[in-house]
């Protein structure tokens, strides 16, 4: 050990070539570790970062060829979902009356607290509908007195109308001396579907730039 470590011994750094057999083997092996280093740094990081990249958006590719392998897959069943939806929507369309079907509706809805039995005391439709996207809403303040069953069964006679009316914010309260009779204060929220002029209005004010 002594020996050896004697040839590190008054080592010259200008003139390695007078060195030892040891102490030039260990800075060769230095010099080359210190080149291994420097290459990884300067070229085969890069290179393995490029690497570990390809191999993520590798993957990546491969989960979405998957996804899309199994919507083609199921292609044909969303194409009959989308017809049902279709289908389902055209229903639901069916139940709502045009512009010239509104009066015939609104006197439906009267008729049928009437044919109950109850006293309407207001019916009056909003001044203006309210424009949806293929819609138009029309609310219509109504206020009936009479019992208790009878404007339950009113209510249940308005869901089965054969158009679409929804009665929203009910209020009931006794009314008269006894309290017998009772007053339902609710708005009664009619609909018709728009026609191509309204529809085609409706988008060209949606594409308006709104003014600041």
């Amino acid at each position: 050990m002594d020996k050896l470590l004697d040839q590190f011994k008054y080592l010259n750094p200008k003139d390695p070539g007078t060195w030892p057999a040891l102490p030039k083997l260990l800075a060769l092996i230095a010099t080359l570790a210190a080149l291994v280093a420097a290459g990884y740094v300067a070229d085969w990081q890069g290179q393995m970062d490029e690497l570990v990249a390809g191999a993520e958006q590798e993957a990546k590719l491969k989960n979405d060829y998957k996804d899309k392998k199994q919507l083609a897959v199921n292609l044909d069943l969303y194409r009959q979902q989308l017809r049902e939806i279709d289908s389902s929507f055209g229903a639901l369309l069916k139940q709502l009356p045009n512009k010239s079907q509104m009066d015939a509706l609104l006197v439906d809805i009267n008729q049928a607290g009437l044919g109950r039995g109850l006293q309407f005391e207001l019916f009056k439709p909003a001044p203006q509908e309210t424009m949806k996207e293929f819609y138009a809403e029309l609310p219509v303040a109504v206020r009936v007195t009479g019992s208790y069953h009878d404007m339950g069964q009113f209510a249940s006679d308005i869901a089965q109308l054969s158009r679409i009316v929804t009665l929203n914010d009910i209020a009931i309260a006794p009314t008269g001396k006894d309290g017998s009779v009772l007053a339902m204060d609710t708005s009664a929220k009619t609909f018709r579907y728009l026609d191509d002029e309204e529809v085609t209005k409706q988008k060209r004010a949606a594409k308006k730039p709104v003014k600041k």
